[in-house]
């Protein structure tokens, strides 16, 4: 089956997921996602509606950008995308500019250089909300065009907020499906970690969300949330009175390049009663 790829690089991006993500998904009206990251999920599901949060205001403001303005921002976005600005000097330049402007349009474009210009693809703040992921060094970085036209289309029955996940469940209701992809928790002490917004996400917000998916379905609202298979997912999504599926999946983006293995992940589903 072939699938709609988002624009933008993601982390942990469930693109390669979608088949037995899809599978768990009950029909309904609306899809609410209350991390939608890259919305690999979103757009590739079938839907009327859909409310899609995120807490990284960038993020949100980029997406209506693209819902609101597709050619004229595809015009603007591609003009960054020059030999000239692929290099380290241009990046810091940019990376500074997109820290400190107040201008929507030009940090909303500015969000899309970085991420198809920066390592990895990463998506990282310091302590002050500054974008703090390093050059990436890539030959010709792609200008996601088609991409953008597909989110564009896909878009016109989606409304994009920047929320927290709590403050999004709240606004579900019978008739909902949610997916939730949150930061996921650490595989190690010494696991490699990125703060993708600033504020955090511990086991306190893993057991908050657990709990939320568990309320939501004793009122009619199917939940699925996806993290790694550890004993303490296990357990907590058991215990909120999920059923669960785990399997392996291969890392494409890691903090060792030559440590790209497959790793445990966990798909808890939350049925209503």
């Amino acid at each position: 089956m072939s699938y709609t790829k988002p624009f933008l690089k993601w982390p942990g991006g469930k693109f390669r997921l979608l088949e037995r993500i899809n599978d768990k998904l009950d029909s309904g009206r609306r899809f609410v996602e209350p991390f939608v990251g890259s919305g690999a999920v979103f757009l590739n599901t079938n839907y009327r509606k859909y409310l899609l949060a995120d807490t990284n205001p960038d993020l949100i403001n980029l997406y209506l950008q693209v819902q609101n303005n597709k050619n004229s921002f595809i015009d603007y976005c591609k003009s960054f995308f020059i030999e000239k600005n692929n290099n380290e000097a241009r990046y810091y330049k940019f990376r500074k500019k997109f820290n400190t402007t107040t201008d929507v349009r030009l940090k909303s474009a500015l969000f899309l250089y970085l991420n198809r210009h920066c390592y990895n693809g990463l998506c990282r703040y310091n302590s002050r909300h500054e974008f703090n992921t390093p050059f990436g060094r890539y030959k010709k970085p792609y200008f996601p065009k088609k991409e953008i036209e597909n989110f564009h289309r896909a878009s016109q029955s989606a409304k994009f907020i920047h929320s927290s996940f709590i403050d999004t469940m709240k606004k579900t209701k019978k008739g909902d499906v949610v997916y939730c992809d949150p930061p996921y928790v650490p595989l190690s002490k010494t696991a490699c970690f990125t703060d993708y917004f600033s504020g955090g996400f511990g086991w306190d917000e893993q057991i908050q969300l657990a709990e939320w998916a568990g309320k939501l379905a004793k009122k009619g609202i199917p939940v699925i949330i996806s993290n790694h298979d550890t004993d303490n997912t296990r357990n907590l999504y058991h215990d909120a009175g999920a059923k669960t599926e785990g399997f392996l999946v291969r890392r494409t983006i890691s903090c060792n390049v030559n440590n790209r293995k497959k790793i445990g992940e966990i798909l808890a589903v939350f049925q209503p009663a």
